[in-house]
């Protein structure tokens, strides 16, 4: 429970973070104008993403936040795949809130190998920084013979809030998949990571604690379009009814 607390106490009760996929012909001004609107709109946080842009997008757009004199929504970094080195460096000199990491724990079939003792030394270096990490996450494959639950209790020990995704971007977590990882969390943060929508929202934070959202924000619901407000007011209007409810 004292984990969920510092969660909510940094974030809020149920944030949504909106991604930032710099695209377009000039990722930057695109990214800064989805912010604004990210943040006039009642999104709880951005991340930052090198999704189509390059570091380079990367760093002008968070040089760009970190000076503004208007924008106060917190921000994360997620630099892709799993770059945790470069997530953590850049999001402490600009004074991003968070980063955002493919996975944290479990072996898998595809990627780089995950450097345990690197990634602590980062963690303990950059004690600012919050840590939103995958287990079993979307477009990665467990080696056979992988277990789930003690995957996912390493990953505890590594993040403060676990995130759970389904098969690929802006597609529907499996709502079996959200409760198996409940399950052996606990109390333990949960942020949905892929495909929430105005539709499942109810269903699939019942059971989560935040979650990440892009594709469905966006103009025909396509990855590289621009972001569309009416999508993010929809969404943002079940959140608000959601945390109504609750009590919050």
């Amino acid at each position: 429970m004292e984990t969920r607390n510092l969660y909510q106490e940094k974030f809020g009760v149920l944030p949504i973070f909106g991604m930032i996929h710099l695209a377009g012909k000039n990722p930057v001004q695109r990214a800064l104008r989805e912010i604004a609107l990210f943040e006039e709109e009642g999104i709880s946080g951005a991340i930052i993403e090198n999704y189509y842009g390059s570091m380079e997008d990367v760093v002008k757009t968070l040089e760009e936040t970190a000076t503004s004199l208007t924008l106060k929504i917190p921000r994360g970094v997620n630099i892709l795949p799993n770059e945790f080195e470069n997530a953590f460096f850049l999001a402490h000199l600009y004074g991003a809130e968070f980063i955002q990491l493919d996975h944290v724990a479990g072996a898998y079939t595809n990627g780089k190998m995950f450097d345990i003792a690197l990634y602590d030394r980062y963690r303990q270096n950059y004690l600012d920084v919050s840590v939103l990490g995958g287990v079993w996450p979307k477009y990665y494959t467990p080696f056979a013979g992988s277990n789930l639950e003690t995957d996912l209790r390493v990953g505890m020990g590594r993040a403060d809030a676990i995130v759970v995704t389904g098969a690929g971007t802006g597609k529907e977590t499996p709502f079996e998949k959200i409760s198996q990882f409940r399950n052996v969390l606990g109390d333990y943060p949960l942020i949905i990571g892929a495909g929430l929508t105005p539709e499942n929202a109810y269903q699939q934070l019942s059971l989560a604690d935040g979650a990440i959202v892009g594709t469905a924000l966006k103009v025909g619901n396509e990855t590289g379009n621009e972001v569309d407000r009416a999508k993010v007011r929809d969404l943002m209007a079940v959140v608000n009814e959601i945390r109504y409810s609750r009590g919050n």
